[in-house]
């Protein structure tokens, strides 16, 4: 699909892309539901029940019981932090051990460096787990940035700036791209396009509350958007 809606003003070519990793540039099985029933768990040990996951994303919501235990007892917050991301860790490295990259994303990635557009990666992963599946992604992008590099993680706009600073792109010319809602959230508080790609467990009405202004079932098919609009 293209743009979201009509009578826009045309679209500049864009300077930079920058692209979410799990499930829009790899395939990953990360199971969330699991990692957070083992945050739940390590949860009881430290609060005396078993604390029922709300909705929020892993991270967040493993912060939002630290801070729950730090009431009780500073030094057993922070020893439940620090077990909280070991489980979280444990899990991203055993699935991008049974992760691989999707078909296209090489050629995709090519294909923006030759049409000099600056590619990126943001991710809420870290690089231990995203470097088993791609070990050269600094080699094959212009900009990198894991969480253990990003003071703060997507959603907030301050990871998408990092990486645009880094490549000097202006938001107004630049595409996020992700499987999550959350991705487009993202690129929209930045004042950046987004694309929605459905490579991962979304489907495009998953997408439609948000409007993103590309989506695709695919990086691959977006980039063939990308170039009938224009923008490449």
């Amino acid at each position: 699909m293209g743009v979201w809606g009509k009578g826009k003003a045309p679209l500049a070519k864009l300077d930079a892309v920058i692209f979410d990793f799990d499930g829009t540039l790899a395939d990953v099985p990360l199971d969330f539901d699991l990692m957070k029933t083992r945050i739940a768990a390590l949860g009881e040990v430290f609060l005396g029940e078993r604390p029922v996951p709300d909705g929020k994303p892993a991270l967040e919501w493993l912060e939002e019981l630290v801070q729950r235990v730090m009431k009780l007892d500073e030094a057993e917050g922070k020893e439940f932090r620090s077990r909280g991301q070991l489980v979280i860790t444990a899990m991203e490295l055993d699935a991008a051990r049974d992760g691989a990259l999707f078909p296209f994303t090489r050629p995709a990635l090519d294909t923006l460096g030759r049409k000099g557009v600056a590619a990126g990666v943001i991710t809420r992963n870290i690089t231990a787990a995203v470097k088993v599946v791609f070990p050269d992604i600094e080699e094959c992008t212009r900009v990198f940035i894991p969480r253990e590099d990003a003071p703060l993680v997507k959603p907030d706009p301050a990871h998408l700036f990092q990486a645009l600073e880094k490549v000097g792109a202006d938001p107004g010319r630049s595409l996020m791209v992700g499987d999550h809602p959350m991705d487009v959230e993202t690129a929209k508080r930045a004042g950046a396009l987004s694309a929605a790609v459905t490579s991962g467990r979304m489907r495009p009405e998953d997408f439609a509350h948000l409007r993103p202004d590309f989506v695709a079932p695919d990086v691959e098919a977006l980039l063939i958007d990308l170039e009938k609009a224009g923008l490449l």
